[in-house]
């Protein structure tokens, strides 16, 4: 089988790493990949969003199968244009990705079929928000209605910070036309929960359940960012998982059947575990960075012959397993991420980790005059996996301290509160 990866983050490059694996898969390509995914993979220098380009790509090599890791081609439609070329690809088709695509698409989904998730309503200039935000009363949150990196969320707890979420989204517009619709919705509080499940549409699979951490600091302080770190298994009961099952996934996938948006590949429900119940904070596309450095380790037999089969709509049951294990993982970021992140600083101690027993996955890295340096906000996500989460936890942390670049920054709690003896 010949495979592509499209992506260049440590999602990306955990996806790598599993497929090449794969007895199954016999050449593997990378587009346009990384420093790490250059270990397992033949990298092409193609962009993720370059969908032609990339369709042109497979089509002369006669690619088996396509895994797209970010959002973007997904959202910009890449399975149409290779489904149009009869080429197999993971994931959603354009429409279908919208959930991710438009937060205010996902708002009316949500509230015309009777998906939990918080009070809120979408808005388009500042007098409404600030309308809005006074009816639901702080602390409200402001979200950016497209794709923003991760960092198009604002909560706000303050008079002060209200005011400086209606300066950011409506007088600087500091999230360009992502922030041109903006969902104003009520602060839920309870405890979050990545939901992951794989479906073609029809038959749907769980994957291990997982938690991240998307602020910048210790204890949830700071900025939001694309997420500092995860952990796998997180506390999830049988009970909870069939209430997300049949209130969330479920009527979201006949949603969305319903609308000709037929759904196959990962859908990512993030959850507020709320007094009331499970409530839905968003849909993503695919899978989760950094939840895919923690999911993707744990899944036992091949991925590529499941990944194929919904590609072609018939997933049926999947032989994966899930290995009674824990992982976690800590990403390592540059000075000055999320806003401006410093890049071009040399990186070592990378194989040290690695011989530690963690895995190391590549995000913001290049090769400069032969040495490895920093190249974006996350650079590396570190991963440590182990029989408790406990041991996980330490030997994540125990590489992590090995990795050495100007400015490194990461969070020091990461599955500290979770982590079992």
């Amino acid at each position: 089988m010949k495979v592509l990866v499209v992506g260049s983050g440590a999602r990306e490059h955990a996806l790598a790493w599993k497929l090449a694996a794969s007895p199954q898969v016999e050449e593997l390509y990378a587009a346009p990949g990384n420093p790490g995914m250059a270990r397992v993979a033949d990298c092409v220098p193609i962009r993720a969003d370059a969908i032609v380009e990339l369709a042109d790509f497979a089509e002369s090599l006669k690619v088996d199968l396509t895994v797209v890791g970010p959002e973007l081609p997904l959202v910009l439609g890449i399975r149409d244009e290779f489904e149009r070329r009869g080429l197999r690809l993971f994931g959603p088709t354009r429409r279908a990705a919208e959930v991710e695509g438009s937060k205010a698409f996902t708002k009316r989904l949500c509230q015309n079929y009777g998906i939990p998730t918080a009070p809120g309503e979408v808005v388009s200039s500042r007098q409404q928000a600030a309308e809005v935000a006074s009816k639901l009363g702080l602390p409200v949150v402001f979200k950016a209605d497209g794709l923003a990196a991760g960092k198009g969320v604002l909560v706000c707890r303050t008079e002060e910070e209200l005011d400086e979420a209606l300066e950011r989204f409506f007088e600087r517009r500091e999230f360009g036309a992502a922030g041109e619709r903006v969902v104003v919705e009520a602060c839920l509080s309870g405890e979050e929960l990545s939901f992951l499940v794989v479906t073609d549409g029809k038959s749907v699979w769980p994957l291990p359940a997982a938690r991240d951490y998307k602020r910048l600091r210790d204890g949830d302080q700071g900025p939001n960012t694309g997420g500092m770190g995860a952990f796998s298994p997180a506390p999830l009961s049988r009970e909870l998982a069939s209430t997300v099952l049949s209130q969330v996934i479920y009527p979201a996938l006949k949603a969305l059947a319903h609308e000709g948006r037929w759904y196959q590949g990962v859908l990512y429900a993030g959850l507020m575990l709320t007094a009331d119940g499970p409530k839905l904070l968003e849909f993503n596309c695919r899978l989760g960075d950094p939840e895919a450095q923690v999911i993707l380790p744990r899944l036992g037999g091949d991925i590529a012959p499941a990944l194929l089969a919904v590609a072609r709509g018939e997933m049926g049951s999947p032989e994966i397993t899930v290995e009674r294990q824990a992982s976690a993982c800590v990403v390592l970021a540059s000075r000055g991420y999320p806003q401006a992140p410093e890049t071009g600083h040399p990186i070592s101690g990378v194989e040290e980790a690695e011989a530690s027993g963690a895995l190391v996955f590549h995000a913001g890295t290049a090769m400069a005059d032969g040495q490895l340096v920093t190249a974006g906000g996350r650079v590396l996500s570190v991963v440590g996996v182990a029989g408790s989460l406990r041991e996980a936890v330490d030997k994540a942390y125990r590489a992590a301290e090995q990795v050495r670049f100007e400015g490194v920054q990461f969070r020091r709690d990461i599955g500290r509160g979770f982590a079992d003896g």
